[in-house]
């Protein structure tokens, strides 16, 4: 969906590519713990997936926040360098 591999969501989560695959195949797999869980929430917020909970008329799905190109546009200013500061306007 985000366009990145499998390996760099599992890294970005700190899950193995392994459980990462079977949560795909199978729609769930086990996470050993709730940081895990918040892990795995935290990945698919930092690459632009918004998770869609159940309701009374739609079922639980996931979309992007952002489009593919927006988030390939943030991942390369991201990555640019450059002086860091904070990014609180005066």
């Amino acid at each position: 969906m985000t366009g990145i591999s499998r390996e760099d969501f599992a890294g970005a989560a700190g899950i193995s590519a392994d459980t990462l695959a079977l949560m795909e195949a199978s729609g769930s797999a086990w996470l050993h713990s709730e940081s895990d869980a918040e892990a795995v929430s935290r990945a698919f917020e930092n690459f632009g997936v918004v998770v869609i909970e159940e309701d009374g008329s739609m079922g639980a799905g996931v979309r992007l926040k952002f489009t593919r190109q927006d988030v390939k546009q943030i991942n390369r200013l991201e990555t640019e360098g450059g002086i860091v500061r904070s990014d609180d306007a005066l």
